[in-house]
């Protein structure tokens, strides 16, 4: 994406929002390494009930993913997309232009990491295999999701090294 030397600086919202993203990237991507040391299999999420400090980093890992997700897609991107003058609607018209603008690899894998979130947060998953596999695939974008939140504070002209 190449500047454009006519717009207006980013407001100082659209720059909070960038700063945040870079923030809770950094933070999602320090829980990862710590809980993902080890694959998650069945039986270590099995295990869940009895280790305390493996349960509340799985509960940080989910809770991070989630509000990486939220922030870049539900209060960054629409923000982008209008300083960028790019049309803003509905979220899936939102992804295809953020990835035409190579903000995010694909639509499609966000929509597929979106589905993953509802089920981590919203599901209390009792079956230890579909728990290890749930956080798997998370862990599988934790890339994707930095990577967009790189991206788009680039965009705006806030720029950090890889969190």
């Amino acid at each position: 994406m190449t500047s454009n030397p006519l717009r207006k600086p980013p407001d100082e919202r659209l720059r909070f929002l960038a700063e945040t993203v870079l923030a809770e990237a950094a933070l999602l991507m320090s829980t990862d390494a710590r809980l993902f040391s080890v694959p998650m299999t069945p039986d270590r999420a099995e295990s869940l009930r009895a280790d305390q400090d493996l349960a509340e980093r799985v509960d940080a890992f989910v809770a991070r993913f989630g509000r990486l997700q939220d922030t870049l897609g539900d209060k960054l991107l629409p923000r982008l997309l209008e300083w960028l003058a790019e049309p803003v609607g509905p979220a899936i018209d939102n992804l295809a232009r953020a990835e035409r603008l190579d903000l995010i690899r694909s639509g499609e894998e966000w929509i597929e990491a979106r589905q993953l979130r509802n089920f981590m947060i919203h599901e209390y998953v009792r079956d230890s295999a579909t728990l290890a596999s749930a956080l798997q695939r998370g862990h599988g974008t934790v890339e994707m999701l930095t990577q967009a939140a790189v991206a788009m504070a680039n965009a705006c002209g806030v720029t950090s090294h890889r969190p």
